[in-house]
């Protein structure tokens, strides 16, 4: 699971649009990336920070499934990296809105592409059976307090498609991809194209077998009218047959990197 900060700047990757390109030392930077095993019934669980947004993309985050990994020594899968899943997970607009009055949020000078403007959301929700936005709740009484927020969503395992990442991260520090297409690579600013260029792949092995989270994010601001009401889960999590289903939680929790 991957997503940018609250001004809408990826970890990892140097690229126009993505933050100050002159700094170099982004490119070894890691935060807002995380990868771990799921449990037997297909659920993982991550806390992080809500993503803000940035030109051309609503705001979201990234997801990939690996089935069957090999858990390298390190702690990686390796450089070599094949997944069953590539997606996307969006939010309800009224929760976006009210995180975007909380600093550093406010402070994000990049135009916001509504949830109707955004052309992988559209492509996810017109995919029968999908529900693209996360289910959530609030922690507290006021989005300030962080959000509890979830997904569930199925995966062919025997899928496997290979993945190209814009950047390997090696033990001494990040190294752009040339088979990429572009350090930005796709998924990330400034194009927002699908997600699988702009994963900050681990030089030699990131740990995980199908991917399922669980996020906490810390916000800032009044809770929009009706935001502490969940969404209704459309998938249960169950083996059937190849198909897995993975159910992603995330805890969004008290204050956002700027």
């Amino acid at each position: 699971m991957w997503h940018c900060n609250s001004t809408g700047v990826y970890s990892g990757v140097i690229a126009n649009g993505n933050g100050d390109s002159s700094d170099e030392s982004n490119i070894d930077n890691t935060w807002l990336r995380g990868i771990q095993e799921t449990d037997s019934d297909g659920v993982a669980q991550f806390e992080s920070l809500f993503p803000g947004h940035y030109t051309g993309r609503a705001a979201h985050i990234h997801l990939m499934a690996h089935a069957n990994a090999t858990l390298l020594a390190n702690q990686t899968l390796g450089n070599d990296v094949y997944a069953s899943h590539v997606g996307q997970a969006f939010f309800d607009q009224d929760l976006i809105n009210a995180v975007d009055k909380i600093s550093p949020y406010s402070e994000n000078t990049q135009d916001m592409t509504l949830n109707t403007e955004d052309s992988i959301l559209s492509e996810e929700a017109d995919t029968e059976g999908v529900d693209p936005l996360m289910e959530y709740t609030l922690l507290g009484d006021s989005v300030e307090d962080g959000l509890f927020a979830w997904l569930a969503f199925g995966i062919n395992t025997t899928e496997s498609s290979k993945v190209t990442p814009a950047v390997f991260l090696y033990e001494e520090g990040g190294v752009a991809n040339s088979a990429s297409g572009g350090a930005g690579g796709s998924g990330g600013p400034p194009n927002g194209n699908p997600p699988d260029d702009l994963t900050s792949g681990v030089a030699s092995d990131p740990s995980a077998t199908a991917t399922s989270a669980s996020s906490t994010t810390a916000l800032a601001s009044e809770t929009p009218s009706g935001a502490s009401s969940t969404r209704r889960a459309k998938y249960g999590v169950a083996m059937l047959g190849q198909l897995l289903a993975v159910c992603i939680a995330v805890v969004f929790a008290r204050i956002a990197l700027a």
